[in-house]
């Protein structure tokens, strides 16, 4: 899928939803797409005005909830829970063992979250 596919897939229709399963390819592309968006404004700030700034911090807000919920549900389709995003606050080993979650494959079959969308029948 593109990634405006997965954009629409997570931002819009998935936007406050920290129930259920994400695959990493949802994750990661919601990811990309970020950073993407970061870039060009942060280019364009640099650019053009200050007004742009106030349109970088504005698209960063919006993203939070996004991102926390992406994250959650990621978790969840490793297996585990989404408190363990509080891990991002032990400095130097947390967000390094976030990671490491973030990129192992889903829990096949049906866990406590929900059924995988990848492994169906597990």
């Amino acid at each position: 899928m593109p990634i405006v596919d997965y954009w629409k897939k997570v931002v819009l229709e998935r936007y406050a939803t920290f129930e259920g399963r994400a695959r990493r390819a949802e994750f990661w592309w919601f990811w990309l797409a970020n950073v993407i968006v970061f870039v060009v404004l942060a280019v364009l700030a640099g650019a053009v005005s200050n007004v742009i700034w106030v349109l970088y911090a504005l698209y960063g807000l919006a993203m939070i909830i996004p991102s926390i919920a992406v994250a959650v549900r990621r978790l969840h389709d490793t297996g585990k829970t989404g408190w363990l995003l509080l891990l991002g606050f032990v400095p130097v080993v947390g967000p390094i063992v976030l990671l490491v979650f973030y990129l192992l494959d889903s829990t096949p079959g049906t866990n406590q979250y929900g059924t995988s969308e990848k492994y169906p029948t597990g």
